[in-house]
């Protein structure tokens, strides 16, 4: 979880101090607060983007439930950093309490059989088990979030030490799914891939897949005469045609500069698409903008010449409205 400082009204009260003080700093803007009786340095809430405040708001919560609450779904999601779409600030727990699925102080609550739960340990929470979190997304959640959590799952998370996730793993968690749940989530589990390098890509596959464009080929090696080139996010082959997704982060996040300079790494990049480009195909690439609205993405690919199967038989596929295009990733 971000290593913001979270106030408690609780422990003002536990030191004899006027808990009062904290809603008089809150009107005057020197604190915000993020849940009833939990307060936040405004200037550090501000600084804050959505999915870094989402895991905070797990954490209030947390601090202010009982011990034994177990979350479960976007929130065990955001705990096992399992990237999720949109912006996010209900916390989801588990109730076996017939009044499941109310909403009640920022938390949502969802009827589950806990006796035969699978609960794990993460970060000092309760939350359900990696396999059944990412179930739980593909059966209530759209379909291209299905896709970016399994694709997730099905590779080793290497910076939390986690192992890949098998699909026969995650077939043999739908038990406790009802029947058009089970559809849901076989359909994604079908369509998932491992090779999606990112979410970004997956999410991209997904819409494709959803907006009728033919299939692409993943992570493609190709070679030019001087040697390896490039893994291509997407390929089609007989349209001579490659698709990169840009997520930017490999301009900004030190993983991926390897000790270069911003402009250094673009240089880089354009020189990697000039070569992609010499091979005699031709190179198209898309951002988290185009990805923001499925209607946006399939006004920009129908011209830029990637086939198409059919044309969605629902018509026009609604904005998902993700925010600012991008999925949010819990962070613990």
């Amino acid at each position: 979880m971000p290593q913001s400082t979270l106030i408690f009204t609780s422990d003002f009260a536990k030191l004899g101090r006027d808990a009062r003080a904290l809603s008089r700093r809150q009107a005057a803007g020197e604190l915000s607060r993020i849940r009833q009786g939990v307060y936040v340095p405004a200037a550090e809430w501000k600084a804050l983007t959505a999915w870094e405040r989402y895991p905070m708001l797990i954490q209030a919560a947390a601090s202010t439930l009982r011990r034994s609450t177990v979350f479960c779904r976007q929130s065990a999601a955001c705990v096992w950093g399992v990237p999720l779409l949109g912006t996010h600030t209900l916390v989801h727990a588990c109730t076996d309490d017939g009044r499941g699925g109310r909403s009640r102080a920022g938390v949502r609550r969802h009827r589950v059989d806990t006796e035969s739960l699978e609960i794990e340990e993460q970060s000092g929470l309760l939350v359900t088990s990696r396999i059944r979190t990412v179930l739980d997304l593909a059966a209530f959640e759209s379909f291209e979030q299905a896709v970016v959590a399994l694709d997730h799952v099905l590779k080793p998370d290497r910076s939390r030490g986690l192992e890949a996730v098998t699909k026969d793993e995650l077939a043999a968690g739908l038990a406790p799914f009802c029947d058009s749940a089970v559809r849901r989530i076989q359909a994604a589990l079908e369509f998932a891939d491992p090779a999606a390098g990112s979410p970004g890509e997956s999410l991209s596959r997904a819409l494709l897949h959803v907006l009728g464009f033919k299939p692409p080929k993943l992570q493609q090696g190709i070679r030019d005469a001087s040697g390896f080139v490039a893994y291509l996010d997407f390929e089609w082959p007989e349209e001579g045609l490659a698709g990169e997704f840009d997520g930017m982060v490999k301009y900004q996040k030190d993983e991926y500069l390897r000790g270069r300079s911003t402009s250094q790494a673009v240089i880089d990049e354009k020189r990697r698409e000039d070569r992609i480009r010499a091979t005699g195909r031709r190179v198209i690439r898309w951002t988290w903008s185009e990805l923001a609205d499925p209607r946006r993405f399939a006004a920009f690919l129908d011209p830029a010449g990637v086939p198409r199967l059919r044309r969605p038989s629902c018509g026009p596929h609604p904005g998902i409205r993700y925010e600012n295009g991008q999925p949010l990733r819990g962070s613990t």
